[in-house]
């Protein structure tokens, strides 16, 4: 076989300069880790064309958006040095380690949920360090996995970018760098609060058609964000069949939300909530 190259080969669509060679990077700064990620750790297609996949891209931290007891958030900007059309702010989930953490009401939400690899289910089990480990990747992409399902059903979820480890890397829901607010913290004189509780309904009916319940929804993790209602933190979903619990856990969903609205001069009965939801799901 004759491998000689002719003269006359244009070599140029093959030549990959590495522009990032150059770079150094800071302190608060890495490589993007997308190229690191499996293609299953990746967010559902279409990709919305703000998602940085090049390998030249470097993940600058500005700063923590949220605390919490199993996970913090921060606020993370993924650019391409010298490049302003390919750069953009994203969320980072980070749970805790295993010396940092704690899964205290994990059983709860994770009956019905199993683990196919036989010597982490064992590690589960003893509650070794290993199973700690074992069970924060668990939530993590859980959660990766939540998104990604709730995003492609339409429910109103942030973009899951990727999951790497105890990390997801979502989209970053704000005005600027101050992240959108929770429901919580929104004045009900300024808003429309029967347009607010109609989207909750339309997105928990979703969930519940889909077989599932949030686990934990309040008005401490739904963001109001350009008048639109987005779903927060979803590492306990659950199967409301599978789980024994699931219904109950979708009964809390509508009592707290329900009595939020109540205490706000806006009354809704949960009891009928719960009935509607019911029929999404077993309709």
């Amino acid at each position: 076989m004759n491998t000689q190259i002719p003269a006359s080969f244009d070599a140029s669509p093959f030549d990959v300069t590495l522009a990032f060679a150059d770079t150094v990077l800071q302190e608060n700064q890495r490589w993007s880790t997308w190229p690191a990620t499996m293609p299953t750790e990746r967010g559902p297609l279409p990709r919305p064309d703000w998602v940085v996949t090049s390998a030249a891209a470097v993940d600058t931290e500005l700063g923590i958006l949220k605390t919490g007891k199993e996970a913090d958030v921060f606020l993370i900007e993924r650019a391409v040095p010298d490049d302003p059309d390919q750069r953009t702010l994203l969320a980072a989930k980070r749970y805790r380690d295993s010396d940092h953490r704690s899964f205290q009401r994990s059983s709860v939400y994770t009956e019905g949920r199993r683990t196919q690899n036989t010597r982490d289910a064992r590690a589960l089990a003893k509650k070794s360090a290993h199973g700690r480990e074992v069970a924060a990747a668990q939530w993590s992409f859980a959660e990766f996995a939540a998104l990604s399902r709730m995003h492609e059903l339409g429910a109103p979820v942030p973009y899951p970018v990727q999951v790497d480890g105890t990390e997801i890397l979502m989209e970053f829901l704000g005005d600027g760098q101050a992240a959108a607010p929770r429901l919580a913290q929104v004045r009900s004189d300024a808003v429309d609060l029967a347009d607010l509780f109609d989207q909750i309904v339309d997105l928990m009916r979703i969930f519940a058609a889909a077989g599932f319940a949030h686990g934990d929804l309040s008005a401490y993790n739904l963001l109001v964000h350009e008048g639109c209602v987005r779903v927060i933190d979803l590492p306990q979903i659950v199967d409301t069949v599978a789980n024994p619990q699931g219904l109950d856990l979708l009964h809390r969903d509508c009592v707290n939300i329900c009595d939020w609205f109540t205490r706000r001069r806006l009354e809704r009965d949960p009891e009928e909530l719960f009935a509607e939801l019911l029929a999404a799901s077993f309709g």
